[in-house]
C-alpha cells in the first residue's frame, strides 16, 4: 500500500507548532483537552506541493549532484521510462492504448453481482475508465507484460490474458469476471509510469517527458469524467465498499498516483491545457466523495482511505476556489475531525480501535502492526507535507509503537493469529517516529525509537541505513534513514514482559528467554476483526520455530478453503464440540475471560522467573460449552523446559457427543505411539468427516488414522534438517482416559510461513501434521492433559517419565501429574476446576494449579495459582484470598513472592506476611 512521502529533509526544519505560534506545552495541554486536530496555518499555493516546492527544486538538484544514493535513484527512474518515452515520440498511440478502457463501447455504467463484475452499458463521447473484474483477487490469469498488451482491448470474449495454470501460460480471452484485478494492475502500472516522467519533466524541463505523462493522463482522467459508481445487481453489502475502479475503496491507490502525476505536472497543464483543470479538479473530488461514502470505519481501511484522501486533497485548490467550498482545507478537516458513517475521523478512529493502557489495536497480528506502522506514516508525512506535528494529538501512538516487540516470539518472528503471517518485525513504525523526533527536535523520543530501531533491524549500524529504491518518494521522505551514533541499541527486556495480556483483542502471551532455547506460548480467542473461529487457540514455540503454528488464512479469505477450513476450528489448536463449534469468522466477539496468570501482564521485575502459567474461560457459542485452558512453562535449565497443558470442555446442558482437541505441527513426520516408545497400531476411520451434520472443515483433512485407548499415549514430530544440522523435535505426552480415541491426521498446509523461514521443506504445500484426540462424552471431568517438551537432535529430551495420579480425596474435577527429569528432578503438578481441597501423598492443596518442583541436591520451588489454602514440604500457606504465592529454597535461603497476604506455618510457628515481590524471607 502507496505511503504519502513528503519532503521533509529538504525544508527548513521547523515543526507546525511553531507554523500556529502555539509552544509545545500548550499544544500538548489543548491535545489533552480536546481531540479535534487543527489544520496547518498556512498552505502552499503553487504547484508542485505534495513531495516538493518549486523552490526547494535547486536543493533537490544539489542533492542529486552530490549525492550517490540520490544518484541512483534517479538512473533508476530513467532506466524505467526512457524506452516508452522515446517511443511515444513517433508513436504516441503505443501506450495509451494499453490502458484498459471502455475503448469502442465508451460504458458510463457499471453493474456488478455480488463480488464479481456484470456487465457495463451506457455511453459516453469518449473512452471511459473500466472497472476491475472481481474483488476476490484470486485468479489464474497473469498481469502481461505492457508489451504483450492487445491495443485498444475492449472485446466480448473478455481479456486476452495469459493462464497461469496451464504449461506455457498459453495467451487465452478471459472472461472479466474471472480475471481479479489484473485490470486495475494494468493501469496503476500505466499510471505510475506517467507520473514518473511527470517529475522527470519537472526536474529536467525536457518537453517529451511531459508530453508522456499528460497523454496517458488527460485519457484516463477523461475517461473518468464519465464514469457512475458501479451498481450491485443484488442490492448488497458490495454497493456500501465500492470505488470507481475497485470493488473496495481502499484499494483506490491509483487515485494516489493520479494526484502526485497531476502534482508535478500542474505547471505544464496550466500553461498548455488549463481548459480542462475543472474537469480535472471535479473528477479528483467525485472520486474523494465516492471514497468517503463508501467504506468501513471501524478498522484499517478508515486509515486506507484516509491516506487516499489526503493525497488527492493536496493537489486540489483551496475551498474558496469551488462553488460548493469543497476544496483542500475541507477534505484535509474532514480525515482529522470529521465523523460520517463510513469514514470517521482520526481520533475517533483511534478510540474505537486501541487499548490506551497497553497500545494494542483491536485486529489480528498482521493488521494490527499494519495499522500502527500507516498511522506512524501518516504523521510522518503530514508533519513533512504541511509543518505540523499531529502527534501531541494522537497521544496513543507512542505507547502503541513501543509495545510493538510484544508481538515478537524468540526466532524474531510476530506471532499470527488470525488472518496473519509469521515474518520479521518491521521497523518501518520505528522509523518514522525517528523522523518526527528528528523534525521536531525530541532527542528523548529520538533516543528511544532509535534504540528499538537498532534492535529489530538487520541494518541497523550508526549512520545511514536502508537503500533507497528507484521511486520518486526516495528522494523525500524515503531518503536514507541517519541515526544518531550516540544512541544506544535498546534492552529487548524493557519491552517486552514474560507474560502480555491484551483484552481488546483476546491475546495472552507467555514467554521465556530468547532465541533457539526460549519459550512462548500464545493464546487467543476471537475479538476483534480479520479473526477466525478458533475457540481458545495456542501458537507454541520450541527450538527456535514456532512449532505449533497458526495456519494462515489459506487463500484470499472470500475463498472456500478460507470459509470452510482454515478461518474454523479443525485447522487451530484448540477443542471442537460435536464437530460443530463455530461462529461468525471476520469481525468476530467471542473472547476469553483471563481468571488467572503469573507473572502479571507486563510486570518486569519482582517475581519468579521459571514457571509462568495463565487460566482462561471461553463460551463456546454454538454448542454453549464451558471451556477452560490453563497453560503453564516450567523452566528447567538453560536449555531444558516444557509446557503443561489442561483443556477442559463441556456442554452447559448436557447430552455431550463427543469433544476434539486438535494440535498441528511442523515437521515432514510425526509419530504417535504408547509410554514405551512403541507406535499406536491405528486403523483407518472415517469418522471424523462433514458426514453426520459435521464442519465442512473436517472434510479437508486426509489419511484419517485412528484407535481408542484409555492408556497415555504420547505424539512426536520431526523437523528433518540438512545434514551436519540438528533436528528439531515436538514430543508431546497425553493423559489417557476412558472415552478417549487419538487420531492421526494430514491437514491442509500451513499457509503463515512467508520463505519457509529456515524451515528445511516447503511447509506451504506439505500437509500440516495433526494429533486430534477424541473425548467421547464430555470433556471436563476427563479432560485433555498435555507435557509439550521441544528438543533437539543433539540434546535429547529432557523429561525421562510423565503419569498421572488421582485426589485422595476423590475429586473428579482434578488432575495430577508426576514429571520426572533426566537431571533427577522431580515436578508434581495439580491442577482442579474447582477449590476443593485435594491431597497426593503429604501434599494439600485448593489451587487452581500447583507444582512442586523438588532438584536433586534438595532444592525446590512451590508454584501456588490462585490458591488459598497449600501444604508441601511441611510448610502450610494460608490466606483468606485467592491469589498466587512462590515459595523457593535454594542454597538453604528460603525465597517468597506472593501477591496476596498470607500465614506461612512452619514448625509449629506461623509468620504473616504482607503482599510482596519476590525476596529472602526468614519463618520461624
Amino acid at each position: 500500500m502507496c505511503s504519502i512521502y513528503t519532503h521533509g529533509y529538504l525544508k527548513t526544519i521547523k515543526t507546525g507548532l511553531l507554523a500556529l505560534g502555539i509552544s509545545v506545552l500548550s499544544v500538548t495541554m489543548f491535545a489533552q483537552k480536546s481531540s479535534k486536530i487543527p489544520l496547518p496555518s498556512q498552505l502552499e499555493q503553487a504547484y508542485p506541493r505534495i513531495y516538493i516546492t518549486q523552490s526547494e527544486k535547486k536543493d533537490l538538484q544539489k542533492t542529486i549532484k552530490k549525492e550517490a544514493w540520490a544518484q541512483e535513484v534517479l538512473k533508476g527512474i530513467h532506466d524505467r521510462i526512457d524506452h516508452y518515452v522515446e517511443q511515444h515520440k513517433t508513436d504516441p498511440e503505443w501506450m495509451v492504448s494499453r490502458l484498459q478502457m471502455y475503448w469502442k463501447t465508451k460504458s458510463t455504467n457499471v453493474y456488478v453481482n455480488g463480488i464479481n463484475y456484470s456487465h457495463a452499458d451506457g455511453e459516453a463521447p469518449v473512452p471511459t475508465v473500466r472497472f476491475v473484474g472481481s474483488r476476490d483477487y484470486t485468479t489464474p490469469y497473469g498481469t502481461p507484460k505492457l508489451e504483450d498488451i492487445k491495443p485498444y482491448m475492449d472485446d466480448p470474449r473478455g481479456l486476452w490474458l495469459p493462464n497461469r495454470t496451464k504449461e506455457g501460460n498459453p495467451f487465452e480471452w478471459a472472461e472479466i469476471s474471472k480475471t481479479g484485478r489484473v485490470i486495475y494492475s494494468i493501469n496503476e502500472r500505466i499510471i505510475e509510469l506517467g507520473r514518473d516522467a511527470a517529475f522527470t519533466y519537472w526536474l529536467e524541463h525536457d518537453p517529451a517527458y511531459a508530453q508522456f505523462a499528460y497523454d496517458i493522463f488527460h485519457t484516463y482522467m477523461e475517461g473518468m469524467s464519465y464514469r457512475s459508481e458501479p451498481i450491485d445487481v443484488l442490492n448488497g453489502h458490495i454497493q456500501t465498499l465500492v470505488g470507481f475502479t475497485n470493488f473496495q475503496v481502499i484499494h483506490e491507490n491509483v487515485l494516489i498516483d493520479i494526484a502526485e502525476l497531476y502534482d508535478f505536472l500542474h505547471p505544464y497543464i496550466e500553461a498548455n491545457h488549463a481548459k480542462h483543470i475543472a474537469m480535472y479538479d471535479t473528477t479528483i473530488k467525485r472520486w474523494i466523495d465516492q471514497i468517503i461514502k463508501n467504506g468501513v470505519p471501524q478498522n484499517n481501511w478508515n486509515l486506507h482511505q484516509a491516506k487516499i484522501i489526503l493525497k488527492a486533497a493536496m493537489v486540489l485548490q483551496d475551498n474558496k476556489n469551488y462553488d460548493d467550498n469543497k476544496g483542500r482545507e475541507y477534505y484535509i478537516d474532514y480525515i482529522l475531525n470529521v465523523t460520517s458513517t463510513r469514514q470517521w475521523s482520526l481520533n475517533k478512529f483511534m478510540d474505537y480501535g486501541y487499548d490506551k493502557s497497553n497500545g494494542v489495536w483491536a485486529e489480528c497480528p498482521g493488521y494490527s502492526l499494519g495499522v500502527t506502522k500507516d498511522l506512524t506514516h501518516f504523521m510522518e508525512d503530514f508533519n513533512n507535507t504541511f509543518d505540523h506535528n499531529i502527534l501531541p494529538y494522537m497521544p496513543v501512538m507512542e505507547t502503541a509503537v513501543k509495545m510493538l516487540p510484544q508481538y515478537v516470539f524468540p526466532n524474531g518472528q510476530t506471532v499470527a493469529f488470525g488472518d496473519s503471517n509469521y515474518a520479521a518485525l518491521s521497523t518501518d513504525a520505528f522509523d518514522d517516529m525517528i523522523r518526527i523526533a528528528q523534525k521536531t527536535g525530541d532527542q528523548e523520543m529520538e533516543e528511544d525509537f532509535t534504540g528499538l530501531y537498532k534492535l529489530f533491524s538487520k541494518n541497523s549500524k550508526d549512520g545511514k541505513v536502508r537503500q533507497s529504491k528507484a521511486n520518486i518518494s526516495s528522494f523525500f521522505a524515503s531518503k536514507p534513514l541517519e541515526l544518531n551514533p550516540k544512541f544506544k541499541k535498546a534492552n529487548l527486556a524493557d519491552y517486552v514482559t514474560q507474560t502480555f495480556y491484551a483484552p481488546n483483542v483476546s491475546w495472552h502471551v507467555q514467554r521465556m528467554g530468547t532465541g533457539k532455547d526460549g519459550m512462548m506460548v500464545s493464546l487467543n480467542g476471537s475479538l476483534g476483526n480479520h479473526m477466525h473461529a478458533n475457540g481458545i487457540n495456542m501458537e507454541l514455540y520450541g527450538k527456535g520455530f514456532v512449532q505449533g503454528g497458526d495456519p494462515g488464512k489459506g487463500a484470499s479469505y472470500l475463498q472456500p478453503i478460507y470459509l470452510e477450513y482454515y478461518s474454523q476450528f479443525p485447522a487451530h489448536n484448540t477443542v471442537m464440540v460435536d464437530g460443530v463449534s463455530s461462529y461468525t469468522e471476520m469481525l468476530s466477539y467471542h473472547a476469553f475471560e483471563l481468571k488467572g496468570e503469573y507473572p502479571k501482564s507486563e510486570q518486569k521485575t519482582g517475581y519468579y522467573k521459571d514457571i509462568t502459567y495463565s487460566d482462561v474461560y471461553f463460551l463456546e457459542p454454538e454448542t454453549q460449552s464451558d471451556q477452560t485452558r490453563l497453560v503453564s512453562i516450567v523452566k528447567t535449565g538453560e536449555t531444558t523446559g516444557y509446557y503443561i497443558d489442561v483443556f477442559r470442555s463441556k456442554k452447559q446442558r448436557g447430552g455431550d457427543k463427543f469433544h476434539d482437541y486438535f494440535y498441528h505441527n511442523l515437521g515432514q513426520t510425526m509419530r504417535i505411539m504408547d509410554t514405551t516408545g512403541n507406535p499406536l497400531p491405528l486403523q483407518p476411520s472415517d469418522e471424523m468427516g462433514f458426514a453426520g451434520g459435521h464442519l465442512y472443515a473436517l472434510d479437508y483433512m486426509w489419511d484419517k488414522q485412528s484407535k481408542k485407548t484409555a492408556a497415555d499415549y504420547q505424539a512426536e514430530w520431526k523437523i528433518d534438517m540438512p545434514e551436519g544440522e540438528d533436528d528439531v523435535f515436538m514430543n508431546l505426552w497425553m493423559k489417557g482416559t476412558e472415552g478417549r480415541e487419538v487420531f492421526s491426521i494430514k491437514s491442509p498446509p500451513n499457509k503463515a510461513f512467508k520463505g519457509n523461514s529456515g524451515l528445511p521443506y516447503e511447509v506451504d504445500k506439505a500437509p500440516y501434521l495433526t494429533l486430534a484426540a477424541r473425548q467421547h462424552g464430555p470433556a471436563w471431568e476427563q479432560p485433555f492433559v498435555s507435557v509439550y517438551e521441544p528438543f533437539t537432535s543433539a540434546q535429547g529430551k529432557s523429561i525421562k517419565r510423565v503419569s498421572s495420579f488421582e485426589d485422595e480425596n476423590g475429586n473428579s474435577e482434578f488432575v495430577g501429574l508426576h514429571i520426572t527429569h533426566k537431571s533427577g528432578r522431580e515436578d508434581v503438578v495439580f491442577s482442579s476446576a474447582n477449590h476443593k481441597n485435594v491431597k497426593y501423598k503429604d501434599i494439600e492443596t485448593d489451587a487452581t494449579y500447583t507444582l512442586l518442583g523438588t532438584e536433586t541436591n534438595d532444592d525446590w520451588v512451590l508454584f501456588i495459582g490462585n490458591g488459598k489454602q497449600v501444604k508441601a514440604n511441611r510448610y502450610t500457606i494460608s490466606s483468606t484470598e485467592y491469589g498466587n504465592v512462590v515459595l523457593k529454597q535454594e542454597q538453604g535461603k528460603l525465597m517468597l513472592h506472593n501477591e496476596v497476604p498470607i500465614d506461612i506455618s512452619f514448625n509449629n510457628n506461623i509468620t504473616t506476611f504482607e503482599e510482596g515481590s519476590l525476596r529472602v524471607i526468614n519463618v520461624n
